[in-house]
């Protein structure tokens, strides 16, 4: 699969794992600071009216250079430059947009003013994405998977996929051989996949390692649609899940 460049800067590591925990007072020196210069503000759920809750970088949507006042609809489409990213909220939905991607939300037909998402389309590039009770479909370069309400990390590039499903059910399909599809439920990264363009009939989907993304992001996200992860997980460390896959 192509290696995604997954270069991190430590402060926001740091920054999401006291977010998630909770530690913004004096026991954390500087952390107020530090969450206005990184985040803009403490993650809590938006208020109506309110899609963005932080962006950096270059982001457009609908190909315009968006501000933290602009409003992401379904229908939108949204695309982040190289070291951008977004994180935003769409009805039930809570998603983080990393860099050079492109994705597309896309409306039910006869409501297309309201917060309904039938799919998206991740073009291309990586997104972390939670719902619940609300069904959609991701289609990928290379896959399509039907979402029952889960939280869920894709990465689409030409060739292949890699997809987890963080916790939920999710079905899998391979679109260059249909035969080749997969029903998963996890409780906590069970079973992340790579969906392939190129392989025999009937192995288009492989197992695949945890990468790239962390729990302490899915529950920043859940946060903003006023929710929390399915598990309990440990604050002492950045780099959760600690399990083998």
């Amino acid at each position: 699969m192509k290696d995604f460049d997954n270069a991190d800067d430590p402060r926001r590591r740091l920054l999401i794992q006291a977010l998630t925990a909770g530690l913004f007072s004096t026991a954390v020196p500087g952390a107020n600071a530090l969450a206005n210069s990184l985040f803009g503000n403490r993650p809590a759920k938006l208020p109506p009216g309110k899609s963005i809750y932080r962006l950096s970088g270059q982001v457009m949507v609908n190909d315009k250079n968006a501000t933290p006042e602009t409003r992401i609809n379904p229908g939108d489409t949204i695309t982040t430059g190289k070291g951008s990213e977004i994180i935003f909220v769409i009805g039930g939905h809570a998603m983080l947009l990393r860099d050079e991607s492109r994705l597309v939300i896309e409306a039910a037909k006869k409501s297309a003013t309201s917060l309904l998402v039938t799919a998206l389309r991740l073009l291309n590039g990586k997104l972390l994405s939670v719902s619940r009770d609300t069904p959609l479909r991701v289609e990928t370069a290379t896959g399509s998977i039907g979402i029952r309400g889960t939280g869920f990390y894709v990465e689409s590039a030409p060739e292949q996929t890699y997809f987890c499903t963080c916790y939920g059910v999710t079905d899998v399909t391979a679109l260059a051989d249909p035969g080749s599809k997969q029903t998963v439920s996890a409780k906590h990264h069970d079973r992340p996949l790579y969906i392939l363009k190129d392989a025999e009939r009937g192995q288009h989907i492989r197992d695949a390692p945890f990468i790239n993304h962390t729990d302490q992001e899915l529950a920043l996200i859940e946060a903003l649609v006023g929710r929390t992860t399915p598990f309990v997980f440990s604050n002492d460390a950045y780099s959760t899940p600690r399990r083998e896959y």
